[in-house]
């Protein structure tokens, strides 16, 4: 079976894609380089010794699109492309619709005209909003909190609308919490380009001494230690969810929703803590005011993927800065130290 996974060299999609691999999946794979990297295509490669059949382009790109699914028997795709920072959002949010909405409409279509008709899209807890509750199931209310956010529940409500119009679509919307580690080889990982706007990247930068502070957004929440909390989810073990995701869609389910999350809840000082102890230093560390769009708290309850996906998240705090840190000694500069 040939998936296309669209931004396919990035974070998430790298490790997705040693995963499809390994489980004897064919991998096609689009990405526009705008935050990531040739080399964890080839490293993914290399970890596996099989080939990925990659092509640089723009999911915004309607001609290039056309000509990949001419080219290749796409069966399934499992769409990753799009802009991801929160805090960035709130800056340039048109950037962040254009290319996410607009992206994804184009998508479509050329999947509909091809008659492809089973996609797992890379959604995100913060669908959620600021839950009233926790943990999340996937019934509660959806609203947003930022651009980012929004981004992914318009693309959701495409979704079922597209669902709701034409019944022959097999959807798997996937609600991330906060995806975090790197392959336990140590070979792929998180690169984002310039300064990392996620938490575990910028540790890891100061952790090296590339970066001289963390700089910790707020410690003023109603939290035990007045951080804001998340449920961080290890890497390997959210792509092994998109696997049990393109099995079920194989089922024929219609559109289904899934939390993928540990059900955890971990302050920003628990993950500096967990840090520390993997790196052996103490790490310093500024508070600063409260990002815009940020909440409190939120985690997951992963009981309906679980009981419908067969799938458990395993890999624990530990191991995700342990594996976080191991890739970050092998590859201080990310995939550019070559």
């Amino acid at each position: 079976m040939k998936i296309l996974v669209t931004g396919g060299a990035g974070y998430i999609a790298s490790h997705t894609n040693l995963e499809l691999l390994n489980a004897g999946y064919e991998v096609v794979a689009i990405d526009n380089f705008s935050n990531s990297s040739m080399e964890s295509i080839r490293r993914v490669e290399k970890l596996t010794g099989k080939k990925i059949h990659f092509y640089e382009a723009d999911i915004l790109d309607k001609e290039a699109l056309t000509d990949i699914f001419s080219r290749e028997s796409i069966q399934a795709v499992i769409h990753f492309a799009g802009l991801k920072a929160v805090g960035e959002s709130c800056e340039i949010p048109l950037k962040y619709f254009k290319n996410n909405l607009s992206g994804t409409i184009t998508l479509l279509e050329v999947m509909q005209e091809f008659g492809v008709k089973n996609l797992a899209f890379s959604s995100s807890a913060t669908v959620y909003g600021d839950p009233a509750t926790v943990p999340v199931t996937e019934e509660f209310p959806l609203s947003v909190t930022n651009p980012y956010g929004r981004t992914k529940l318009m693309i959701e409500d495409m979704l079922r609308d597209l669902f709701q119009s034409d019944p022959s679509w097999n959807i798997a919307i996937l609600r991330y919490f906060n995806p975090i580690g790197a392959h336990e080889s140590g070979e792929i990982g998180e690169d984002p380009n310039g300064i990392p706007n996620n938490l575990v990247p910028y540790i890891a930068k100061v952790a090296s001494g590339a970066l001289d502070k963390i700089h910790i957004f707020g410690n003023d929440y109603d939290t035990p230690d007045g951080t804001g909390v998340r449920d961080y989810i290890h890497v390997v073990d959210l792509a092994l969810g998109h696997i049990k995701a393109i099995e079920k869609l194989q089922e024929n389910p219609g559109l289904v929703t899934y939390n993928l999350g540990t059900g955890v809840g971990y302050s920003v000082m628990d993950i500096i803590h967990n840090y520390e102890k993997a790196c052996g230093k103490k790490l310093p560390y500024v508070i600063d005011p409260r990002r815009p769009g940020d909440i409190a708290v939120t985690y997951a309850d992963p009981t309906k993927a679980r009981k419908e996906l067969g799938w458990t998240a395993e890999r624990g705090i530990d191991k995700m800065c342990e594996d976080t840190y191991r890739w970050q000694s092998k590859n201080p500069n990310g995939y550019r130290n070559l």
